[in-house]
């Protein structure tokens, strides 16, 4: 009987052969930690959609990024969700120094400084009484320039409160800029911006929109990209590089890993990716069901969007995937 001359296997024997030749490794220093504090509350809260992943009070936040910090990760983006009488039609609680997101950066940043990068999303969806990203015109639809000038409030807020990162991710044409030159004139020309610049209209948004207590009324499928569309991406991409964004985004993650690979070869900037709420909770409720291994499905998707490119992931994982590496390597 013939044998090969060539036995791939040889590389496979052993748990430490295998770790000893991977091509892509994880770090808990690549991974951010997604967090939502809720105006009001006055203790934790979970969320149904969301097995593991909570709605905090603004003490209990604190505790959780300092575990976050703690357990190396590179950083925590925090979710405002207000109470629905603190919602209106421009999401004025945003823009408030006092409101539920800014409160709860000052009291994050306070607590662990820069042992984490502490970030902050720019978007106005949790804030309005409508749900959408930005302001409504007389006609419904969302009036793109009038949405720029909140945020460019929201950003010196948000910078003002102590975020190191802001996110604008509304998908609105010039938000880079405007957020970038609105930063500079107010003195935090050391902001960094992480611009969502290719957030796709996805169907896998439905947990988060429990997270938040979305108000949507509609879609956002006339300012988020459609699916079918990678050339799309890479022209988001660079008009948001040209802007001034110092790292892009690509979400969700796992249904457009060719678009972070694209990404990723086409831009010299660094490139994130979200693993978003939906993708989550379909392997949380797999394994729940015992139809999948829970913690070797979450790092063989997280290995799989950081194969393709993305030199940090957001995702409610974060913590269990850092503890999981410990034990790893």
């Amino acid at each position: 009987m013939a044998f090969p001359d060539v036995r791939p296997r040889r590389l496979r024997r052993t748990p430490a052969m295998r770790r000893l030749v991977e091509e892509t490794k994880l770090a808990p220093a690549e991974l951010i930690l997604p967090m939502f504090v809720k105006e009001g509350l006055t203790a934790p809260r979970p969320i149904a959609s969301m097995p593991g992943v909570l709605q905090h009070t603004r003490d209990s936040l604190r505790k959780a990024a300092v575990e976050a910090a703690q357990a190396g990760l590179g950083g925590i983006m925090l979710f405002g969700v207000p109470t629905t009488e603190s919602k209106d039609e421009t999401g004025s609680a945003g823009t408030d120094p006092d409101g539920i997101l800014n409160a709860a950066l000052r009291d994050v940043v306070a607590e662990v400084g820069d042992a984490t990068v502490v970030m902050s999303d720019l978007c106005l969806d949790e804030f309005t009484s409508h749900g959408h990203c930005g302001v409504l015109a007389a006609d419904g639809t969302v009036d793109n320039d009038a949405t720029l000038a909140i945020y460019a409030e929201m950003a010196v807020a948000q910078a003002a409160a102590g975020a190191a990162v802001v996110g604008p991710s509304g998908m609105m044409d010039g938000q880079v800029g405007v957020v970038r030159k609105a930063l500079d004139a107010a003195g935090y020309q050391d902001v960094t911006i992480l611009a969502y610049a290719a957030k796709y209209a996805s169907a896998l948004y439905g947990p988060f929109r429990d997270a938040v207590e979305s108000s949507l009324v509609g879609d956002r499928r006339t300012y988020q990209q459609d699916p079918p569309n990678v050339r799309e991406a890479l022209r988001e991409v660079a008009l948001d590089v040209d802007e001034g964004a110092d790292i892009v985004m690509v979400k969700p993650a796992l249904p457009y890993l060719d678009v972070i690979a694209a990404v990723h070869a086409s831009f010299d900037v660094p490139v994130a990716a979200y693993q978003i709420s939906g993708e989550y909770a379909m392997v949380e409720a797999a394994a729940a069901n015992g139809w999948i291994d829970r913690d070797r499905a979450m790092l063989e998707t997280l290995t799989s969007i950081r194969r393709a490119g993305a030199q940090m992931i957001l995702t409610y994982w974060a913590l269990d995937a850092a503890t999981a590496l410990r034990a790893r390597y």
